[in-house]
């Protein structure tokens, strides 16, 4: 007894490969004896592994077992020593997956994947946010960055990081060199909106300085700091505030044009906004706009210059960026 109670005593301060490792070592060593104590018993050395197997796991199918007063002797050692070896290794293999899941939950994984989109900041804005990329992007990867003790959303394509956003140690975590993209939103808890565009820029700033190639878009409260952000190299800016006041604005003299807006920036329902590469026999920017025409499609812009049809006779720059309005079955049968 004194023999066993300290072999178990070693056993239970094994970390999980000790434990792996004894518990593999002992089902290969007894399919090794059980082989060699009753060869007529166990013909192959398969039949001696799965007579192992099916005891330490207490399944027990019968089919075969030890005759030898030698075979059973060794059965009783696998009895008393093999059932409780499994069944710790089985919860440590629980304990270990459990762990796991609970450091995903709460942000300290790192995201080891490519080509994917961080969103920095979490609100309701960003579970919309989040929602739409989905909707349009079902395959792709999201990495979302926020100081919350766990993460705010459950879904198998989008993986929580917790930290500081404007730490390097933080973003490097989320990949960040390898990221297609980045959606910096502002912290809506800040109450002043200098101070908000400044965290921003802050968060913006490393975020360019680690990787100077990536698409980022920042949301900013006040106007007069997009020089600020220019200057920090970021590609997209989205005015909050001002952008709800002209809409709501434009709504009051136009009606219905909110609708309008509405079915432009989501894809869930109406005419979508969709970016397409130029095609060869697209020569002038009319080649363009009536072969896109008849596909269902309406050409509206280069980039950000709506002035198409002022210039249809141009010839398109290999580098146009050409925006069109169409529904998502035509934007498929494009691209």
């Amino acid at each position: 007894m004194y023999i066993l109670r300290k072999l178990f005593n070693s056993i239970f301060v094994l970390d999980k490969l000790g434990i792996f490792s004894v518990t593999l070592f002992i089902v290969i060593f007894s399919s090794i004896v059980m082989r060699f104590l009753e060869p007529q018993t166990f013909p192959g050395w398969f039949d001696a592994l799965w007579y192992v197997m099916t005891t330490v796991t207490t399944v027990g199918y019968g089919d075969f077992y030890p005759v030898s007063l030698a075979g059973r002797m060794y059965a009783i050692f696998i009895f008393l020593i093999g059932i409780g070896i499994a069944g710790l290794a089985i919860g440590k293999l629980v304990e270990a997956l459990g762990a796991q899941r609970k450091r995903k939950e709460e942000g300290r994984l790192e995201f080891k994947g490519k080509n994917h989109f961080i969103i920095i900041g979490w609100s309701e804005k960003v579970r919309y946010a989040i929602s739409e990329i989905i909707e349009t992007h079902p395959e792709l990867n999201i990495v979302l960055i926020d100081l919350l003790p766990v993460t705010p959303i459950s879904h198998k394509n989008v993986h929580y990081i917790q930290g500081d956003p404007s730490s390097e140690t933080v973003l490097l975590q989320g990949n960040i060199k390898e990221a297609r993209s980045v959606l910096v939103f502002s912290d809506d808890t800040i109450q002043d909106a200098a101070l908000t565009d400044g965290k921003t820029l802050l968060i913006v700033t490393s975020v360019e300085r680690l990787n100077p190639h990536i698409h980022s878009t920042v949301e900013i409260k006040k106007e007069e700091h997009i020089k600020n952000f220019r200057h920090a190299k970021v590609d997209e800016f989205v005015l909050s505030h001002e952008t709800v006041s002209r809409m709501a604005v434009r709504s009051a003299f136009s009606k219905g044009i909110t609708d309008i807006y509405t079915q432009l920036l989501s894809h869930k329902t109406g005419e979508n906004l969709f970016e397409i590469r130029k095609k060869k026999d697209w020569k002038t920017y009319k080649d363009a706009f009536e072969a896109l025409l008849q596909e269902g499609a309406t050409l509206i812009s280069d980039g950000s210059d709506l002035s198409i049809n002022k210039k249809l006779n141009e010839p398109i720059p290999e580098n146009a960026r050409l925006y069109i309005i169409c529904g998502k079955e035509e934007y498929e049968a494009l691209r």
